[in-house]
Parts: C-alpha cells; structure tokens; sequence
C-alpha cells in the first residue's frame, strides 16, 4: 500500500482533538468518517462542521466549493463498526488512558479492512503499548496533532520497533497531504518531542507559581516576552487542557509509583471543581467575559 491508496479515513473520537481532525480530512478530499459513543459529543462534532466551513467561506479563507466537497466528504456516526468497515486508515483520539486505548484497538482489529493502518493521536504513549491488543502490530503508529489540529502545523509521527517502514512512510506522507509539517521520531519516548519539552516547561512553571515566586500571570509574560513564545505555559495549558493534564500525570504515576509524577496540588484544585481551561470558560484564566 502508498499513501496514495488512502481513500477513506475513520477518525476515532469526536472531542477537542477529534472533530477538527475529521474536518481536516475532509476538507483535504479524503472520505471521512467520525465517531463516538457519546451522542452529544458527536452532535456537537457536526454543529461544529457545520458552522465552521461557512465561516471560512465568508471570511475569504475559503471557497464555497472547498466547503460544500468537505461537508458532503464528512459523516458521523456511533456505530464503530460502520465507521471504520471500509477505512484505510484510522485515527485514535479519545481518553488518555492506555486501557480504554488498548480496548479500542482491539475492536478497530476486528472490524477495520485488513490493509487499514490504525494511528494513535496521543499526547504522551507510545504505540507500543497498544500494538499487542491487535493481530498487526507492525500497521499500529503514533501520529500526533497538536490543538487545534485545523490550525497548528506540526505532526509527530513515530516510528517504534514494531512500526513497519511502510507504515511509517505512508503516515508522514499523509500528513503532508493534509498540509501539514510531520517530523519523524526514530526511537520511542513517551511524550515525544515537543510535550516532554513542554512538560519541563510547565512543571518548572507551576513549582515557581506554588512557591510564590510569581504570579501564573506574570510567568506567562516572561515566557511571551522574553523567550518569544506565542503564549505562556498556563494559557497554553488552558488551550490544551488542565484535565488532559491531570489524567496523563495520573496515568504516568500508575505506571511508576513515583510521587513525583503526580499532578501538582493546584492542578488537581481545579481539575475537581471541573475547570478545564476555555473549553469549560475557566481554568488559570477566566474567560467567561470572552464567551
């Protein structure tokens, strides 16, 4: 198989990370097919492919033509089994968590063709982890977006010992013909390239927030002004989602026991009171006047 054979994409998962990259897809002319198990996070997927592609068309970022192929290339279902029957290739993003992961695969196994490469879009575990919960470890892979996927650039696709060079060569081909910048890692770490570098960041972030060094405020600053990021690591945590950190700390401390690994106390302070970030309108910020 070449990237080239890839007609039909399944994505996985209709949440923050999902829904944009079954548009993506679509949008690129690929047959695509979202789904979740959850209806309302399904509906709010198509509302939002609905909304979004009249949108670029109005504001010139897009033709009328681009718009309505993309709308007619893109469905949604919570039928797993239809949606992933004739796919080529398919795309994991839901939980962070390796069971529910491993659980998953095992039915993509089973119904998916037996040609289809199966892509993980986690943030921090490797391919590996999962290969095993299917009859075709060497077609299992990490591809990784980075939020928003419509928008941000760069894909992390990662080539572990069980990856075949066939695998890895249509994957990062096909995120170039999704216009975007794969980079390809050689070897398995967990994290990958750039969120272990942001993890150092952040951490070292939140340790000078809880000791009273400085303000989340301030630090952002410092990290915009200074070192020329685009955002601070709280925003872009908010961005990201302190819940996603807060499960991918818990899943790493289960792994190793290490108290070190757990999420800091005023991580957890908010991910109970269920302040996620913008998508729940509070998190380090407030963004409840912005919505």
């Amino acid at each position: 198989m070449t990237v080239n054979d890839i007609k039909k994409i399944c994505v996985v998962g209709a949440g923050n990370m999902g829904h944009q990259i079954s548009l993506l897809c679509a949008i690129h002319g690929y047959k695509t097919t979202c789904t979740d198990v959850v209806p309302e996070v399904l509906k709010k997927a198509e509302k939002f492919a609905d909304t979004y592609l009249p949108g670029r068309v109005e504001k010139g970022k897009m033709t009328k033509e681009v718009a309505e192929a993309a709308r007619k290339n893109i469905s949604f279902t919570q039928d797993l089994k239809q949606a992933a029957k004739d796919a080529d290739f398919v795309i994991e993003a839901v939980l962070e968590i390796l069971d529910v992961k491993r659980k998953l695969f095992s039915q993509l196994d089973e119904v998916a063709p037996a040609h289809a490469i199966l892509a993980t879009n986690s943030s921090y575990i490797v391919s590996s982890h999962i290969a095993d919960a299917t009859k075709r470890p060497a077609k299992v892979v990490n591809m990784h977006f980075f939020n928003p996927a419509l928008v941000m650039k760069l894909v992390e696709v990662v080539k572990g010992p069980h990856v075949s060079d066939e695998t890895a060569k249509i994957t990062y081909e096909l995120s170039e013909k999704l216009e975007k910048i794969p980079v390809l890692l050689q070897k398995e770490v967990e994290g990958f390239l750039l969120n272990r570098i942001f993890r150092v960041i952040r951490n070292e972030a939140i340790w000078m927030l809880e000791m009273g060094v400085a303000s989340f405020e301030d630090i952002d600053k410092a990290c915009v002004y200074g070192a020329g990021h685009p955002m601070g690591p709280f925003r872009l945590n908010d961005l990201t989602g302190i819940d996603l950190s807060y499960i991918m700390s818990m899943e790493r401390f289960r792994k190793t026991g290490d108290p070190a690994d757990l999420p800091s106390p005023s991580v957890v302070e908010r991910y109970l009171k269920g302040h996620y970030g913008e998508k729940t309108g509070k998190g380090w910020y407030d963004y409840t006047q912005k919505k």
